[in-house]
C-alpha cells in the first residue's frame, strides 16, 4: 500500500524549526504559501503528527529541506509505480497514447467550441481559429520616459501595446516550443483562452506535442473547488480530472509528470480572486519546479501585478496583422453566416476595404484585437457597412468591457470599486478622459492618473479623508480598471493611456453631454465650440452631436463660432461676397465650389460640401482643379500631362451648356492633332505649342466663367480660410452623420434649413438672412 500520510521525526522537526526561523515567517504565512486556509496542518507538522503526504512534501520544499531526511520511515519517491502495469512503465509512449485517448472526449468538450459575444450558438474552434503571433518584448515592461511616447500618434495605437515600439513577433506555436514555462499575457479579448484551447486540441490529435498529454485547467474553477475543500493542490485537482475521465489509477498522472509527458494549459490566472491568486500562482510554481520536464502554459491579463510566476517567461499576444484580419473575417463570415467560402471571402474583402478607409481609422485600430474584429464582422453582417453612429458602437464596446464580458465568462471579480455601479465607473472614466484630453495628454504617468482618481473618490459620500488611504484606494482602482476592463493600459513602466484614443474621446464627449443635461444650459457646449478650429477635437464634436438628445444648440453655436473666424477681415469678406455672387449666378447655389476654387485650387476635392453639382460649375472644376495645376506645362514632351488636358477638355465639351463658351473650347480642341492617329506628330506639336495652347485654354475659362481672380491671400489669410472651410466641413459632417432613412435626426428641420441656407455667406448677407428669417 502507498503511504498516504507522513510525519516528521524529532531530528527532522528540529531541522524544520531552524529553517522556519531563518525564513522569518509565521505559521499562517507558511500555510498561505502551501495553499492552506488554516494553519492546522502546519501545527501538526511541527508537532510530529501525521499529515497528508503532498502537504508534507510541499512544506519541506518551501523550507528548502529534503523531505526524506525529515520524515519518519520515508517511502521511496515513487513506490506507487509498482501498481502500474509493467508494460506501461516500459513503454511510456504507449501510456501517453492510452491516456490521451481516454481524455480525448473531455479535451474536445472543454476546448472544441467557442462561445462568442452576441452569438446565440457556439462555434467550432477549428472553424474560427487562425494562427496568432506573440510579442517577446512586452510594452508595459519597458522603461520609457513619457517624452518617448508623446511622439506616438493615435493611428499608431493598438489594443495590445505600441506596435511602433514593440516589433519583435514570433508565431504562438513557436513560442510554446521554445519556452517550457510560458506565461501568455494579453488584454481583454486578445485571444488568450482561444490560443490555449487550440493548443489542447492540436495536442489531443497528436499534431502538436505528440509525445505529451494535454490537460486544460480553468484556474477559476480550480480555485473555487479548492476554496470549498479548504485545500489547494493542483496535483490533486488533476488527479480528479483523470478519475472523472475513467483513469482510476492515481499513479498515472505522477508517472507522466515524472517523465515530462504533460502539456499543462492553465487558463485565466487573473480571473482568480486577488486573495487566492497568490496561492494558485504558488501551486503552479511548485509543480513547475518539481516536474520541470513538462510544458507549462499559463494565460493572464496584462496588468495582473499580483500574479507573477518565477522562472516563467512572459510574452504577450500580438495584434492581428492585415493578413490575419482578412483570414479571421473570412472564417467568421463563412462559419457564422453559413455561406460559401467564396461568399465569405467576398464579404471579408469588403469589410477590410471599409476598415482601411481613412474615416474608419478608429474601427481599424480596434479591429486588430479578435474581440473587436468579431464585433465589426457582426455589425457588418447585419448592416452591410460599418456603423454610421459610431457612438452606439463604442457604447456597445464599453458595455462589453465594463460588465458583459465577465458575465459571459461567469467571472466574479473582486469588488475593488467599493460599491461603484456602472454609472459611477463611467463617470470616473469620463473625468479622467476629459482632464487628460483637455491637457493634450494621450499618455499620462501613473501618479497623475491616480491623483485624478483620488480627486474623484474624495468627493464621494463617506469617503475617507486620510491621504494615505486615499492614495492606496486610488492605486487599487487604477489597477482594477487596467486589469478587469482594460480601458486604461500600461504602455510603459508607470505610463498609462486609454486602450485606444477613441475611448478617451468618447468619454470626453460623454462628460460634455452629461454636463449639458445636468446644467440645463449651454455652458459645456460653449466650451466645446471654442475648440472648433482645433483638428484634435473633431471627433469630440461628432460624438457629442450623436449623443445629444437634441443638438439644435450645438450646431447653432458652431455656426456662430465659424462665422466669427472671418468676420474681422475685410479682404476675406470681399472674397466670400464674390463666391456668393458666383454661386447665386449658377443655380442651385454653389458657394462651396467657388469658395474652394479661387483661393486654393487644390481644395476642389472638398466639393463634398455642396449637395448638387451643376453643369457649369463642373466645367470649372474639371478645367481648373488640381489635375490641371499639377501638369508640368513647361515639360512639352510629357504626353501624360497632355492627356490630362485632352480628357478634361473632352468632358467639358460634353457638359457645357453656354453656346459661346462651347464654341471657344471647340476651336481649341480643333487645334490639337489626334494622338491616336499619329502619336509622333502629336508629340512634336505638343513640344512646340503646349505653353501657348494651355494659356489660351485658361484665359478662355477666365473670360467666360470669371474664376481666375488672383486674390493674393497672405499666408495668415490662407490659414484662416483653411480653418473656416474645415470648420464648415465639420458642421456639415455633424448634420449629415445621423440622417439615415427612417431615423430621427438630432437637429430639428427648421434649424437644419436655417444653417444650410446660411453656409459660407459673408457677414452682410448673414445679417440680411437673419433679418429676413426674423421678419425684421
Amino acid at each position: 500500500m502507498v503511504k498516504r500520510s507522513l510525519r516528521a521525526s524529532m531530528p527532522g522537526i528540529q531541522q524544520a524549526k531552524r529553517a522556519f526561523s531563518l525564513k522569518g515567517w509565521t505559521q499562517e504565512n507558511l500555510a498561505g504559501e502551501v495553499g492552506l486556509k488554516t494553519r492546522q496542518s502546519i501545527w501538526r507538522f511541527f508537532t510530529g503528527q501525521p499529515i497528508e503526504r503532498q502537504i508534507f512534501q510541499e512544506i519541506c520544499l518551501l523550507l528548502e529541506l529534503d523531505w526524506r531526511e525529515v520524515a519518519i520511515d520515508p517511502p521511496s519517491e515513487f513506490p506507487h509505480l509498482e501498481t502500474i502495469k509493467p508494460s506501461l512503465v516500459a513503454d511510456i509512449d504507449t501510456l501517453v497514447r492510452q491516456v490521451r485517448s481516454q481524455l480525448q472526449d473531455k479535451i474536445q468538450g472543454q476546448c472544441g467550441t467557442l462561445q462568442l459575444v452576441d452569438i446565440s450558438r457556439p462555434a467550432q474552434i477549428d472553424d474560427l481559429f487562425i494562427d496568432v503571433n506573440i510579442l517577446e518584448e512586452i510594452p508595459s515592461h519597458q522603461w520609457l520616459e513619457l517624452a518617448d511616447l508623446q511622439c506616438v500618434t493615435a493611428n499608431e495605437f493598438d489594443p495590445v501595446g505600441l506596435e511602433k515600439i514593440s516589433q519583435t513577433q514570433i508565431a504562438g506555436m513557436e513560442a510554446v516550443e521554445i519556452y517550457s514555462k510560458l506565461r501568455v499575457l494579453g488584454k481583454l479579448g486578445a485571444g488568450k483562452t482561444t490560443f490555449l484551447q487550440h493548443l489542447a486540441i492540436r495536442c489531443n490529435r497528436g499534431s502538436f506535442a505528440a509525445n505529451r498529454v494535454p490537460i486544460f485547467v480553468t484556474l477559476r474553477d480550480f480555485a473555487d473547488e479548492s476554496s470549498a475543500l479548504g485545500e489547494f493542490s493542483l496535483l490533486n485537482y488533476m488527479r480528479e480530472v483523470f478519475l472523472n475521465s475513467g483513469i482510476s489509477n492515481p499513479s498515472v498522472i505522477e508517472t507522466l509528470l515524472r517523465e515530462g509527458r504533460l502539456l499543462l494549459l492553465l487558463d485565466g490566472l487573473d480571473e482568480v480572486t486577488e486573495q487566492e491568486r497568490k496561492i494558485v500562482a504558488n501551486e503552479i510554481r511548485k509543480l513547475a519546479e518539481k516536474y520541470q520536464r513538462n510544458l507549462f502554459v499559463v494565460t493572464c491579463r496584462t496588468g495582473a501585478k499580483s500574479a507573477n510566476l518565477l522562472r516563467f517567461t512572459d510574452v504577450e499576444m500580438a495584434p492581428f496583422t492585415p493578413d490575419q484580419m482578412m483570414a479571421f473575417a473570412q472564417k467568421w463570415f463563412t462559419t457564422l453566416t453559413k455561406t460559401t467560402p467564396q461568399a465569405g471571402q467576398k464579404q471579408a474583402v469588403q469589410l477590410v476595404e471599409q476598415l482601411n478607409r481613412a474615416e474608419n481609422a478608429p474601427f481599424r485600430r480596434l479591429s486588430v484585437t479578435p474581440l473587436f474584429l468579431h464585433l465589426a464582422c457582426w455589425v457588418f453582417h447585419f448592416q452591410g457597412k460599418l456603423p454610421t453612429r459610431r457612438s452606439e458602437f463604442y457604447k456597445h464596446c464599453l458595455d462589453l468591457l465594463l460588465s458583459k464580458w465577465d458575465e459571459v465568462k461567469g467571472i466574479e471579480r473582486d469588488e475593488i470599486y467599493h460599491g461603484f455601479l456602472l454609472p459611477q465607473k463611467l463617470k470616473l472614466l469620463s473625468q479622467i478622459a476629459t482632464i487628460t484630453f483637455e491637457q493634450g495628454d494621450y499618455f499620462f504617468e501613473q501618479r497623475a492618473v491616480e491623483q485624478h482618481i483620488c480627486d474623484y473618490i474624495r468627493d464621494l459620500p463617506n469617503a475617507t479623508t486620510e491621504p494615505e488611504e486615499l492614495q492606496l484606494e486610488s492605486a487599487g482602482i487604477l489597477n482594477a480598471i487596467a486589469l478587469q476592463h482594460g480601458l486604461l493600459a500600461e504602455r510603459s513602466h508607470g505610463v498609462f493611456s486609454f486602450l485606444d484614443q477613441i475611448f478617451q474621446e468618447y468619454f470626453t464627449a460623454r462628460k460634455i453631454v452629461a454636463s449639458h443635461n445636468l446644467q440645463a444650459s449651454n455652458q459645456s457646449l460653449e466650451q466645446l465650440v471654442s475648440h472648433i478650429t482645433d483638428p484634435r477635437w473633431q471627433e469630440i464634436f461628432l460624438l457629442t452631436f450623436a449623443m445629444l438628445r437634441n443638438a439644435d444648440s450645438l450646431v447653432q453655436l458652431m455656426k456662430q463660432q465659424i462665422d466669427a473666424i472671418v468676420v474681422d477681415d475685410p479682404h476675406l469678406q470681399a472674397f466670400l461676397t464674390w463666391a456668393s455672387r458666383k454661386a447665386l449666378a449658377t443655380p442651385p447655389p454653389m458657394h462651396a465650389f467657388y469658395f474652394a476654387l479661387a483661393p486654393k485650387p487644390h481644395l476642389v476635392p472638398l466639393l463634398a460640401l455642396s449637395s448638387t453639382f451643376a453643369q457649369e460649375p463642373f466645367l470649372d472644376a474639371i478645367i481648373l482643379d488640381d489635375l490641371v495645376l499639377k501638369c508640368k506645362i513647361d515639360s512639352g514632351a510629357d504626353l501624360t500631362s497632355a492627356q490630362v488636358y485632352i480628357d478634361a477638355l473632352n468632358t467639358a465639351l460634353i457638359v457645357v451648356s453656354d453656346g459661346e463658351l462651347h464654341h471657344a473650347l471647340q476651336c481649341l480642341n480643333d487645334q490639337l492633332p489626334d494622338p491616336t492617329k499619329d502619336r509622333k506628330r502629336f508629340q512634336t506639336w505638343w513640344q512646340t505649342h503646349a505653353l501657348e495652347w494651355t494659356k489660351q485654354l485658361r484665359s478662355t475659362i477666365a473670360k467666360y466663367r470669371d474664376t481666375q481672380r488672383d486674390w493674393n491671400f497672405s499666408l495668415e489669410q490662407q490659414r484662416v480660410l483653411q480653418q473656416y472651410y474645415d470648420a464648415n466641413q465639420l458642421l456639415l459632417d455633424c448634420l449629415n452623420s445621423n440622417c439615415e432613412v427612417n431615423r430621427n435626426c438630432e437637429v430639428t428641420a427648421a434649424v437644419r434649413q436655417k444653417i444650410e441656407t446660411a453656409l459660407l455667406l459673408p457677414q452682410k448677407e448673414l445679417e440680411d438672412h437673419i433679418s429676413r428669417s426674423t421678419g425684421c
